[in-house]
Formats: C-alpha cells, structure tokens, sequence
C-alpha cells in the first residue's frame, strides 16, 4: 500500500487543496516592491511595512490555533482564507499608500489563520506512525505548487505588480471552496465532554505503535503555554524557521551579490522542488523508519552541506547540489517536526499546540530579512551561508537532545516497541 492510498480521503483534499492555494504564493515576496514602486513608499518604508506584515502573522496563528479547537477546523481554515484574499483584493485596488498599508497589516492578521487547523486535521486524522509521512508530503505538494508560482509570478509581473495579488485572491477562494466541500463538517467537543477526551487522549496515543521512535505522550495541560516540552521544541523550531526563511529571502540578493541574475532563483527553486519529488521513493523506502532524534541530525548535516555549498559556489551548475542536499534535509526537518509536536498535543487542543510551535516562522518572517540584508551588507553572502550552515551543524547536535529532553519530561513515557502486524498496520510511514 503506498502512502498515499493510505491517507484519509479529507487530507488528501486538504493536501490538493494547499497546493491549489500556493499557486498564488510568490506574490508577497512583492509586497515591499509594490509598495515601492506603485504605491510611492521610500524603501525604509516599504520594509517597515514588510516587517510589520511579518509580526503581524503572529497573532494570526496564535487565534487560528484558538478558533480550530473552538470553532472547527474547516470553518477556521476557510474564514482564514476568505480574509486574506479580501485584504488581498484591497490592496490590489488601494488608491493610495495609507490604504494599502492598511490592506498589507490586514493581509499579516489574517495569513496564518489557516495553517493551525490544516496541520490539526492531518494531526487528527493519520496515526501517529504517519503523520510525519503526511507532513512531509504537505511540504512536497506546496514546493509543487510553488514552482508553478513562480513562473505565474514571472509573466503576470511583467504586466502588473497588483494583478499577482488578484491572482493569489483567486487561488485562495479557490482553496477555500475544495475545503469546504471535502472536508467534514466541523463537530466541535462540548465543554462536558472535555473531561472525557483528557482522560482518552494518551491512552489513544500510546495505543498507536510509531515506527519512527518512542512515542510521546501528551500532557493534560490545559494551556499550551504552560508546556515546558512543547516550549522547548518552539525555541528550537525558530532557529529552524529562521534559516529556512534566510535561504529563501537572501537568495536572489546573494545572486545578485556574486554577479548572477536574481531571477535565476526562480530555477534554483525549480531544482528544489525536483528534489523534493524525487527523493519521496527514498524517504518511504529508507528514511522514514528512523527515530526522531536521528532523523532530525541526518536533516541538519544536509541542511549545513548545501548551506556550505552555497558559501563556495560562485556559478548556477554548481548552486544545483548545494540546493538538492538542503531541500532534503529541510524536508526531513520539517516534517519531524510538526509530527512531534502533533505526539505532545493532547486531542482537544492539537491546533493550539500547533499554533504555538507555529509562532516561530512568524518570529523569522520578521527577522530573516534583517539579518540577511545586514549580514550580505557588511560581509557578502558567503558570510551569511558560512553562519547558515554552522546554526545547522549546531542544531544536528542540539535537536536529538531536545527530542530526548522533551521524552524526559513526560512523566509516563514508555518506550513502545513495534511488532510485525503492528508494524504492517502502519506502513503509511513513508511519503
């Protein structure tokens, strides 16, 4: 059975339905150039306005997170969406800066509201032996999705800056729409039923042998805040966050640093997301068995190889390898995470978790472009590769030791070892 016959048929939708959304995606790498340039912004301005949009997305996962666990998943994913396509559509129609300053606050307050409940529904619908299988191909359906962005990103530019916003208006509704018609009603828990899924959710994790390691079973805190372990995976995920987000915000200004059109990021992107298709035989064949702790040192060292290779390259050809080896790793990276912070959520509140995990990429939405315009400013991007690539080889280290911690603090963990039915029962770890 591959794993994708395996999944249930309203993650399949929901996995179709994000890349449907994604094919819009490249248009917010514009939004400081729009300001600019149509709207009569300085660029301190413009980035003002972009780091703002970026802290914006903050308190947009937090209540995404919040109204998935009171309101629905698909009401929340599907209010999300309507949001940012209206703010999109108003500022793709604002008459003057002050608007469209506005309509770009909007947009932030509004991005992540979905995210939180799309990663709930696949948390709530695959066993745990799968949902890193799932996530991973969450990761691969949206790299898809944004290579096609790209090149709509490339011709409808070249006519007008504010019709790439329309376009991702569209895409959104259009999300928006799959979802409300695949997914399942919302059946949101009364609050007298609450006592009773606290009482059943570990016992339901532990019931579910993972083959990628010890299962972690979630506490009953009520409040995700309040959970040390899951704290201490969000610290370690905004580094993880940060130079994920350095690598796509600094890559066309380390092109164009080193004497090469910025454009070709579009085909260095193309390369990415080859990798990603590619390399889903392995992982599933492979891969996809390792514990956590090794999955995730194996994910860095590939991360820190093509961050160094980005710091020796100097030509396209050899930007290919480099850009193969971090596209792996962060994939493996990626969806080891979100399945470890799925294993701590407790049942009720899994989008709450998940929010709260989810906070670190708004944390580096709004830091990535400081650090890699001062960093290439002062001393080239090969500096800022170099320094990439050493927070990599750190986290290889340092993130094995955050899994064995966070094991350490649940009281109740108990290494479940796999047996042979069992393990046929959940061959949908694999992507």
């Amino acid at each position: 059975m591959s794993a994708t016959s395996a999944l249930p048929r309203q993650v399949k939708a929901l996995i179709v339905a994000r890349a449907v959304n994604q094919l819009g995606g490249f248009s917010l790498a514009f939004l400081t150039v729009l300001l600019n340039r149509s709207f009569g912004a300085s660029l301190a301005m413009a980035g003002v306005v972009s780091a703002l949009f970026g802290l914006a997305t903050i308190p947009s996962r937090l209540a995404g997170g919040r109204l998935a666990d009171r309101w629905g998943r698909r009401r929340t994913i599907v209010a999300g969406l309507v949001g940012l396509a209206l703010a999109q559509l108003g500022l793709a129609a604002a008459p003057g800066l002050i608007a469209a300053m506005v309509c770009a606050l909007l947009m932030g307050l509004a991005f992540e509201l979905f995210e939180p409940p799309s990663q709930a529904t696949i948390a709530d619908a695959v066993p745990p032996a799968g949902r890193a299988s799932a996530f991973e191909l969450l990761t691969t359906a949206v790299a898809a999705g944004s290579l096609a962005a790209g090149l709509i990103a490339d011709v409808v530019g070249r006519w007008s800056l504010r019709w790439l916003f329309v376009v991702d208006a569209g895409t959104g509704l259009a999300c928006a729409v799959i979802v409300w018609l695949a997914l399942a009603p919302d059946a949101v828990p009364r609050r007298d039923d609450q006592s009773s899924a606290d009482s059943t959710s570990a016992a339901s994790q532990v019931g579910h042998a993972n083959l990628a390691g010890p299962a972690i079973v979630p506490a009953p805190a009520a409040s995700p805040w309040r959970d040390r372990a899951l704290l201490l995976v969000t610290a370690s995920g905004t580094v993880f966050a940060l130079v994920s987000m350095l690598m796509l915000t600094a890559l066309p200004l380390s092109l164009g640093a080193v004497g090469l059109n910025p454009a070709n990021a579009g085909l260095i992107m193309a390369a990415s997301t080859a990798t990603l298709v590619l390399a889903r035989p392995v992982l599933r064949t492979r891969l996809a068995k390792l514990p956590h702790a090794a999955t995730f040192a194996v994910g860095y060292l590939l991360m820190a190889a093509g961050f160094g290779g980005y710091a020796l390259a100097h030509t396209l050809p050899t930007l290919l390898l480099p850009t193969a080896l971090y596209s792996l790793g962060n994939l493996l990276v990626m969806g080891r995470s979100f399945a470890v912070v799925s294993e701590l959520a407790p049942t009720e509140a899994s989008a709450r978790y998940l929010a709260v995990y989810g906070s670190s990429w708004g944390v580096a939405t709004l830091l990535a472009p400081l650090v890699a315009t001062w960093l290439i400013g002062v001393s080239g991007p090969a500096s800022l590769w170099t320094v990439s690539a050493l927070a990599c080889a750190v986290m290889a280290v340092a993130q094995p030791w955050v899994v064995r911690r966070v094991q350490g603090l649940r009281d109740d963990l108990g290494v479940i070892h796999s047996t042979k039915p069992m393990a046929d029962r959940y061959d949908a770890v694999s992507i």
